[in-house]
């Protein structure tokens, strides 16, 4: 047996060594070092108890939790970084079939929130993130024109939108069923370009808002010590 100590609580957990190495090999290297010495205790304080939680639940019944709601996707999306941290395939396999299904079954897509979490935590590489942005490039494709928060986003995010794009060419839509711009008349382009110059302008006022917000608190400070600094040399005078 192995003792892990998770998150910032310490929560103790005993598990069988065997198990936790044949499934990982993460876990192997970590308790059957190079050397020949074993060790049979580990700290993992960055992890949450939730979805480690799910991941012992995983490891002793080999099955992942059908989420009820969306909330319970939160717990995991963790347990899915950690499959990939810990280089387990099944689990991660497990944890995609688990987010799909829940996708589907509730005729949903996955909202930018979920998106962009998975895009700060994972490499380009991620089966997680291709599985996410193949279903926002159906939305966003599919959908009446893209919602203005997801165009913000993609032109925050390079990488987001490179993807999108990447997804739409595996599909190898029918030429036939692609507008050609080379055929079309022209002054759908410029209002689409006119509305596209408004969001811009949008964001710019949004990102300097921002910014003035930021600066705003060191100036308050700043005019706070002076007036203290005055309170003090009037105490003083008088």
């Amino acid at each position: 047996m192995v003792d892990i100590y998770v998150g910032d609580e310490n929560t103790h957990w005993i598990l069988h060594e065997k198990l936790l190495c044949h499934r990982s090999k993460f876990f192997r290297n970590i308790f059957y070092k190079k050397q020949g010495r074993k060790d049979s205790a580990m700290g993992l304080p960055d992890e949450s108890d939730e979805p480690f939680r799910l991941f012992v639940a995983w490891l002793y019944a080999d099955t992942v939790p059908t989420p009820k709601e969306e909330k319970d996707l939160g717990s995991l999306f963790d347990l899915y970084l950690m499959a990939e941290k810990w280089e387990i395939r099944k689990l991660i396999v497990d944890v995609l079939d688990a987010v799909r299904r829940w996708y589907h079954d509730t005729d949903t897509m996955p909202s930018l929130r979920r998106v962009q979490y998975i895009y700060s935590n994972t490499e380009l590489d991620s089966s997680m993130r291709l599985l996410m942005v193949s279903c926002v490039a159906r939305m966003l494709i599919l959908g009446d024109g893209m919602p203005v928060h997801w165009e913000k986003a993609m032109r925050r995010n390079g990488q987001l939108a490179v993807d999108v794009i990447l997804a739409v060419q595996k599909w190898k839509i029918d030429a036939e069923s692609v507008p050609d711009a080379r055929e079309e008349p022209v002054i759908p382009i410029v209002e689409e370009a006119e509305q596209k110059q408004d969001i811009k302008q949008e964001v710019k006022q949004e990102d300097e808002s921002s910014d003035e917000s930021k600066t705003a608190v060191p100036e308050y400070q700043e005019s706070s010590n002076q007036d203290q600094t005055e309170g003090e040399e009037t105490a003083v005078e008088e």
